[in-house]
């Protein structure tokens, strides 16, 4: 069993400035536009990512000049964000490595719903993106398969299914939600 990080190649959309005033309202953008599309889902307001990152429209349309780029920018950035947690939690034990990994999942598919129907799913950035996304999370799954903490009768594939499936609900609070995906890893566990 291998515990080395796993081989992803970094996705980018747009490319972070380097001046470091501009890379910090680069970034500020991301947090902002990634914030208010989970709020307010695809249609929120470029005036209010700009407000809430503390720049002005301008400086927004300087990174991303058209909506869809900064979609596929904190698409992209969430993915990679995903494919880091891969890399970091990969020596741990291979069951804790996988529920990890599935937690900050969740995460990324609460941005993923927001923004999912602006981002075209045979798109080059998006086709990339799963690839990246596959190439991080499916190894971790391998292992815990492997090392007999993960059933071995399902695919990454249908892992991922259930677990979008789950968050595709909406709970009344991240307790709940948590407290339901233990439920249904706790059914991916091998039996012991």
């Amino acid at each position: 069993m291998t515990t080395e990080p796993f081989p992803v190649s970094e996705i980018v959309a747009t490319r972070r400035p380097q001046r470091k005033d501009a890379a910090r309202n680069y970034d500020a953008l991301l947090a902002a536009a990634r914030e208010a599309f989970a709020e307010n889902g695809a249609e929120a307001s470029l005036e209010d990512i700009a407000r809430r990152a503390n720049v002005g429209i301008g400086t927004l349309y300087r990174n991303f000049p058209t909506r869809r780029q900064l979609f596929e920018s904190v698409y992209a950035d969430e993915v990679n964000a995903l494919c880091r947690v891969a890399q970091q939690v990969a020596s741990r034990e291979p069951w804790e490595a996988l529920a990890t990994w599935l937690h900050r999942f969740v995460d990324y598919t609460v941005t993923k719903r927001a923004i999912r129907e602006a981002i075209d799913s045979e798109s080059e950035i998006f086709l990339a993106c799963r690839d990246s996304m596959y190439a991080a999370g499916g190894p971790l799954f391998e292992r815990a398969q492997q090392a007999g903490a993960a059933r071995t009768d399902m695919t990454f594939d249908d892992l991922l299914r259930m677990v979008a499936g789950i968050t595709s609900t909406h709970f009344p609070d991240p307790a709940q939600r948590d407290r339901v995906l233990t439920v249904a890893l706790d059914g991916v566990r091998a039996a012991r």
